[in-house]
């Protein structure tokens, strides 16, 4: 078993570990580009890629988004709830509680956990989560709604394409299969060096409130998919997937939000980097839940 951990884990942390090291020498990070290319072509090749070309049906994806979206109202109406209890803004704070980072650090666990059949099921929750940051996240945040945000994103037109070819049981020409399979290989090691350097990046203050939010992200999402995940009576390997998803540290976006908007960014940067602290540290007893 500890074997097997450790070739989950050590690929992510070292590759992690290696963007923090690139920030921290201070050699320049080409942030926007990776951020651009991964947003707008690696990951929307990598999804039509990863959905096309294996041999999953419509149902298992069905069931992965069905409880994605289960959790994520369940996630929202609680943290709500401990929010107002504890006085703080839903506006700075609900979008880290209620998504978390599906692309970065969720990717990569559903791959190296249960391979590519755990990378495609990952990224339809992914896909969803997604969504909801670019729609539902910016609603909170700014109290209004753009959906110029949302018809930009190619990742949406590269899901609907995937489920078209999923639902008249057609496969992609070889070559497009290649292309994007080649393109978005390079999707999830840039995802978790931009993680590493984004944490070298974030400066955090009132760290009490960073904390709290932290365990309300990290504790809720465990909590809720775990029971949702038993109610739905998931297989092992869509259950497994489906946790690691939602039991994720906020993600990145909602400090853009943040920033954006004036909604406490430093703050919510203290969520995201104590949120992805305590993740990585407990990465082994999550992965000893699922697998």
């Amino acid at each position: 078993m500890i074997s097997e951990l450790a070739a989950i884990l050590i690929p992510i942390f070292v590759t992690v570990a290696i963007g923090y090291g690139w920030e921290r020498s201070g050699v320049d990070f080409p942030t926007e580009f990776v951020t651009r290319s991964t947003v707008y072509v690696l990951t929307p090749c990598l999804v039509f890629a990863t959905m096309t070309g294996l041999d999953i049906s419509l149902t298992a994806y069905g069931q992965v988004a069905l409880a994605t979206v289960v959790i994520l109202v369940s996630v929202g109406f609680l943290g709500i709830v401990f929010l107002k209890l504890k006085r703080l803004p839903l506006r700075a704070f609900l979008p880290p509680i209620l998504v978390p980072n599906s692309g970065n650090l969720g990717l990569p666990l559903g791959l190296f956990a249960f391979g590519e059949t755990g990378l495609a099921l990952a990224i339809a929750s992914y896909t969803i989560y997604a969504l909801v940051q670019y729609t539902v996240g910016q609603l909170i945040a700014a109290g209004q709604f753009s959906y110029k945000i949302v018809v930009r994103q190619p990742l949406i037109y590269s899901a609907i394409l995937s489920v078209v070819f999923l639902m008249t049981a057609t496969t992609p020409p070889e070559w497009a299969l290649n292309t994007t399979k080649l393109i978005g290989g390079a999707a999830i090691p840039l995802n978790l060096l931009a993680l590493g350097v984004a944490l070298a990046r974030l400066k955090v203050s009132s760290l009490q409130n960073s904390i709290y939010v932290s365990v309300l992200r990290l504790g809720l999402g465990l909590l809720v998919a775990l029971a949702i995940t038993e109610a739905l009576d998931l297989d092992p390997v869509t259950r497994g997937v489906v946790i690691l998803q939602s039991a994720g540290p906020a993600a990145l976006f909602s400090y853009l939000w943040a920033q954006l908007y004036g909604n406490s960014p430093e703050q919510v940067a203290g969520v995201i980097m104590v949120s992805t602290l305590i993740s990585l540290a407990t990465l082994p007893l999550l992965l000893l839940i699922v697998l």
